[in-house]
């Protein structure tokens, strides 16, 4: 695929990663608290051969970090899943839950930090030390062509896991990036976190207008 990548070792951290303390200590505490929860890495998520990677944050508290599952159990999980059903990258019904059946077709989702961070904000030292992952990631999947990065963070942190100069590929919503020597186009979009979407930053149809891209793209 590229240049840039190769054997990067596991594509996802083991149950008990001690890299990040700060993470660490929050998962220790959350498995106090909600001992039902997953309240671990949350390993990608996807079909076999995909041409398509999306690439999240990271794990929200009462989504994947308690279910497991990457954007399964909050809002953000609700738009992105019911619109990649939309446009074929996924098919069944998706429940909010692990156990829903839903599969993705053509797809894999993943997160720029595998851990829940403190106030959903991870380090720039936490972004760095999940990147072996990413790298793993694409390594693992050759077939990828497409990145879908949601938010600047995401968008950031893959350019620079590919020794990509970041002022070279601006982050705009609805942008489409070549980027010279890996085989890859990212696109970008605003996340589709509840927060962006009830204060009118991210709509629907601005969500919708970056898969229909995709979707040309890879048909």
């Amino acid at each position: 695929m590229s240049d840039y990548i190769a054997d990067h070792g596991p594509v996802d951290p083991p149950s008990d990663c001690p890299a990040c303390p700060r993470l660490v200590a929050l998962r220790e505490e959350l498995k106090v608290a909600y001992p039902d929860w997953h309240n671990a890495p949350v390993p990608s998520f996807g079909a076999d051969a995909p041409r398509l990677l999306i690439i999240g944050l990271a794990p929200g508290m009462k989504g994947a970090n308690c279910t497991g599952r990457p954007f399964t159990g909050d809002y953000a999980g609700d738009l992105l899943y019911q619109t990649m059903i939309e446009f074929g990258f996924a098919e069944g019904t998706y429940k909010a839950r692990p156990d829903d059946g839903l599969q993705l077709k053509d797809a894999m989702i993943t997160n720029a930090v595998r851990c829940l961070p403190p106030q959903n904000k991870p380090t720039g030292a936490e972004i760095k030390t999940c990147r072996p992952y990413l790298l793993s990631t694409l390594d693992a999947n050759p077939s990828i062509k497409a990145v879908l990065a949601l938010g600047r963070i995401a968008h950031e942190t893959f350019l620079s896991a590919l020794d990509q100069r970041r002022a070279s590929f601006a982050f705009a919503h609805g942008a489409r990036h070549e980027l010279p020597g890996t085989g890859l186009t990212l696109f970008d979009s605003y996340h589709c976190s509840r927060y962006n979407t009830n204060t009118g930053r991210l709509t629907e149809e601005m969500f919708h207008s970056v898969f229909r891209q995709i979707r040309s793209f890879i048909p």
